[in-house]
């Protein structure tokens, strides 16, 4: 009997996808063994302000980053309802969708990790996902920082074996360090504005394709 497929999922706005997005992705695809990638855009994020770019031109850039990769794909369901994006009405979405037996990884970076607590129905998530959480440079800053709580939780649900995501659909913890890119989409718009060169921060395509709707200027 084939084993369950294994799937990786990465919330965010998106704006705009950048080579850290991609090269996070690609290197938690390899360290566990997933099957593919969803690249899943929020429309209306609760832990930050809107996007000042529509989820269109999000969207559009995301699948133009995302191109010529087989195990990259984007998934719109956050921008095709109401209200907050919240993590836990698309991780029961994908459920409803793909079965039980399918192993879901919520992919994360250790900032949001450490934010965990503040998320809706927290608590909850690991019963439909494992947490799959990306650090950079090493996983003492994640221990020392952590909450109480998330502590707790983190000695109770950690795995170290990437097998164990295989062989079952949710409940596990993750930590796996990834190459140290520090790049972020705040950085790259507030450079945008600037009139300075964001080249090799984020893919040739996504690039092209700011510089033709003249996205994050003063002026577009």
């Amino acid at each position: 009997m084939k084993s369950p497929a294994v799937i990786g999922i990465l919330g965010g706005t998106f704006n705009p996808l950048h080579l850290g997005h991609l090269r996070m992705a690609e290197e938690l695809a390899d360290a566990i063994g997933l099957e593919q990638v969803r690249f899943m855009p929020a429309a209306h994020p609760p832990h930050r302000a809107e996007p000042e770019v529509s989820s269109v031109h999000r969207v559009a850039m995301v699948q133009l980053g995302i191109a010529g990769n087989p195990r990259f794909v984007v998934d719109t369901r956050e921008l095709e309802r109401s209200g907050h994006s919240y993590t836990i009405d698309s991780l029961i979405s994908l459920r409803a969708e793909l079965g039980e037996r399918v192993s879901l990884c919520w992919l994360l970076g250790s900032d949001a990790f450490l934010g965990l607590s503040s998320w809706h129905r927290w608590q909850e998530l690991l019963e439909y996902c494992h947490l799959v959480v990306a650090y950079r440079p090493g996983p003492a800053e994640i221990h020392a920082d952590l909450s109480p709580e998330l502590r707790s939780l983190l000695g109770k649900r950690q795995t170290h074996d990437t097998a164990r995501l295989h062989q079952k659909p949710a409940g596990h913890i993750y930590l796996q360090d990834i190459t140290a890119l520090d790049i972020s989409a705040t950085h790259i718009r507030a450079t945008l504005e600037q009139g300075l060169s964001v080249r090799y921060l984020l893919p040739d395509s996504v690039l092209a394709y700011i510089n033709q709707h003249k996205l994050y200027r003063d002026n577009a």
